[in-house]
């Protein structure tokens, strides 16, 4: 049994049982369907990599986890591919028993039937909240008279979160190498990039070096801006000419068993910052060191958040974005016209990973950072090119600097760091003759 798994019965309930489900293939067009991503809460739990499973985890006066899975099937697995089956289920991936998938509808009786407690997600799949409610009504109906459901439904989402925020060596072991053939792509993109050249081409130059290196894929859809299109949060058609003189950024992270990274960077075209491009650059890139160094134990996400407003509307007010007071243009929000976006989020098995950002939300209580947590650093501004409020010079400048930061008990660690972020750095390894 995995230790996911270990720790996840630990903290449910006496007398309880869990439906964990898997996801399931998702449709492109037609007949066609998109490469199968496995459920992030799911895989964690069970490691189990296929479509259309269900997990069961029973605690009472014994654990017991127990897999229904799609069968072996010769045809279908010459057309579609291969199954762990039954027999797989159980002997690589640990489960105590294993049954048919099909079988599950006609088990969900004997399977609540006895608990107090039944840990379930609703809203993730619904057929099987279908499945489960149907039961449930069904029992109503009958008074109870032939089975005894569970009284109290609870969301596992919160436990399996907080899990989830804490990684284990393992995991940080798959997040650095992760992290560093992102770091590597991004390296490349920089000595490769030049006038005249698409975005889609970088996104493929990218994307190709990083199932090269191992990766499974990208962690999320790369979004490759040059000139205006680095003003847009989300770019992701990725499908216009690079120009001279314009800035292109680059927001791409690799995926390595599941596990994401997330890389911005902020570069030129050409391989040479213009002066007002430099200007806002050095604005960002001290506001980003400042914020990674704030990444340690104690301090909080909020005050993490705080902390880069301050700096950053300190230095809008220096670049003639904003005027008046910082106290004042923080209470208006004045600073959310080019600063938009949280300094950072949770990164693991989702590239905005799954964990609360408070202790208590009524209370806005936000949480700790403690050791084994990694979180994005990405403070940037964005300046829209027909703000005719911003000086002319900056106009159409979109930066954001970001990288990967584990919280250790000492510090923390940046497993981003290959990739220079350093603007001199970056201008002199553009000038490598690696770039012809």
């Amino acid at each position: 049994m995995r230790g996911q798994l270990k720790k996840f019965i630990e903290a449910m309930d006496d007398n309880s049982v869990a439906i964990i489900p898997a996801a399931h293939e998702q449709t492109r067009s037609y007949d066609t369907e998109y490469k199968f991503r496995q459920d992030s809460d799911f895989w964690y739990l069970t490691g189990f990599p296929e479509p259309d499973a269900i997990a069961v985890i029973t605690k009472a006066n014994k654990v017991s986890y127990t897999l229904y899975v799609r069968p072996r099937d010769p045809v279908m697995e010459t057309w579609f591919g291969r199954r762990q089956g039954v027999d797989g289920a159980v002997k690589n991936y640990k489960a105590e028993r294993a049954f048919p998938i099909d079988k599950f509808a006609a088990d969900l009786g004997k399977i609540l039937d006895g608990y107090d407690k039944l840990y379930y997600r609703f809203a993730l799949d619904t057929a099987l909240d279908q499945q489960i409610l149907g039961y449930f009504k069904g029992q109503r109906v009958a008074r109870l008279r032939t089975a005894y459901p569970p009284h109290t439904i609870i969301d596992p989402t919160p436990i399996i979160g907080e899990m989830r925020l804490h990684k284990s060596e393992k995991e940080v072991a798959l997040m650095q190498k992760a992290a560093t053939i992102a770091a590597e792509a991004h390296i490349l993109a920089m000595k490769k990039v030049k006038p005249g050249m698409n975005e889609s081409q970088v996104e493929s130059l990218m994307e190709a070096y990083m199932r090269d290196q191992g990766a499974s894929g990208v962690a999320y859809n790369s979004i490759i801006g040059g000139g205006d299109n680095a003003t847009i949060l989300h770019y992701i058609e990725n499908n216009m000419p690079l120009k001279d003189g314009d800035l292109i950024l680059i927001d791409a992270g690799a995926e390595v068993e599941g596990y994401a990274s997330d890389i911005t960077r902020t570069f030129p075209v050409n391989g040479k910052y213009t002066k007002a491009q430099r200007e806002v650059y050095d604005v960002v890139l001290d506001v980003q060191l400042k914020c990674i160094d704030f990444t340690v134990v104690g301090n909080t996400h909020q005050k993490r958040q705080e902390y880069s407003i301050e700096l950053l509307t300190e230095g809008m007010k220096k670049l003639g974005l904003l005027k008046g007071k910082t106290k004042d243009l923080i209470k208006k929000k004045s600073y959310m016209k080019y600063y938009m976006h949280g300094v950072g989020h949770w990164l693991g098995l989702d590239v905005h990973d799954a964990g609360r950002y408070f202790v208590d939300q009524q209370a806005k209580q936000s949480k700790p950072y403690a050791p084994g947590m990694v979180l994005t650093v990405e403070p940037g501004l964005y300046i829209p090119p027909n703000d005719k409020s911003a000086p002319a010079k900056y106009r159409g400048i979109g930066i954001r600097i970001e990288d990967d930061v584990l919280v250790t008990k000492d510090g923390n660690l940046n497993l981003t760091q290959k990739v220079t972020k350093d603007p001199d750095e970056i201008e002199a390894l553009m000038q490598k003759p690696a770039r012809k």
